[in-house]
């Protein structure tokens, strides 16, 4: 009985890994979408949606328990610890920063997004699904050219949303008399710009996991 649990920890259980870090990234494709979706609907409609939101967080922190839990458990693993560790973080750390700007909006009553708030909210949207289209393709090194073309259309949704929030933080500064709100305007969309940051992180060790094994 000692023997073969050990010889089942020595095996690698590559399925495993590949389908949790496929249901992470799928989850965060909902969550971004409800998001989008909460950011663009009038503030009596947020209601329902805020909850989704948070429900979705929840799944989220599941997901990333079950892989450090798989990490933990098993000796020999589809590619380096510390990557899948990173990776498992920085898909978490997306999901924690959507749910913080939705709540943000929420917290500090923001009753009428801004088109930067909504242009970011696509951003983050569009980010999270070439992550999973990256994620899914992980498993098959035979598809790191469509993985690689998902990382460049991150980096590049991520140059796109600092743009977007330096000219929306000017024109803040530029048009907003009210100091209070101008405070929690910029931290909502601190938030989500931050949120386009730790999808670049994702792709950032996409790309050495792909270094590493190919």
């Amino acid at each position: 009985m000692v023997f073969s649990n050990i010889l089942s920890a020595l095996v690698p259980r590559d399925k495993n890994f590949f389908k949790l870090f496929s249901q992470a990234s799928g989850n965060l494709v909902d969550i971004s979408k409800v998001f989008s979706e909460l950011v663009n609907a009038p503030p009596d409609k947020r209601g329902e949606l805020q909850k989704k939101v948070a429900d979705l967080e929840h799944v989220g922190d599941e997901i990333t328990h079950q892989i450090f839990t798989e990490l933990s458990t098993n000796f020999i693993t589809p590619f380096d610890r510390e990557d899948i560790s990173y990776l498992a973080s920085s898909l978490d750390d997306i999901v924690d920063y959507i749910h913080g700007s939705a709540k943000r909006l929420e917290t500090y009553k923001i009753e009428e997004t801004s088109a930067s708030m909504k242009k970011l909210s696509e951003i983050i949207e569009n980010s999270a699904k070439e992550i999973h289209v990256a994620v899914s393709n992980l498993k098959d090194m035979s598809n790191v050219v469509r993985v690689r073309e998902a990382i460049v259309r991150i980096n590049s949704l991520e140059n796109h949303a600092d743009d977007v929030f330096d000219s929306a933080v000017a024109d803040l500064f530029d048009n907003e008399k009210d100091a209070i709100k101008l405070m929690k305007v910029k931290e909502v969309l601190s938030n989500m710009e931050t949120a386009t940051d730790k999808c670049e992180d994702v792709a950032n060790v996409i790309e050495t996991i792909i270094v590493k094994n190919t």
